[in-house]
């Protein structure tokens, strides 16, 4: 029987553990924004709240967050690993 020297082996994973994780902190971001993005609904369906559908929220920080969070991926998905 011979041992295998894991050092010598190369790793057949695509991305590394550090990859995986910013993919994973990315995808909350995203999520994050959407939900930011979607709000609350009005009290009484026929009468429009510019209030609430124009709110900061809605239109400035979820679209940062959205764009924030593809970069995040981007970045994921182009980084080196360090174990290849």
């Amino acid at each position: 029987m011979q041992k295998e020297n894991k050092e010598s082996t190369p790793s057949n994973n695509l991305f590394g553990k550090e990859n995986y994780l910013l993919m994973l902190v990315g995808l909350g971001v995203l999520a994050l924004g959407f939900v930011l993005m979607a709000g609350g609904k009005s009290q009484d369906p026929k009468v429009f709240d510019p209030k609430e559908v124009y709110s900061v929220t809605r239109i400035t920080i979820a679209p940062i967050l959205i764009i924030a969070g593809f970069m995040i991926e981007v970045v994921a998905i182009m980084k080196k690993s360090k174990s290849n």
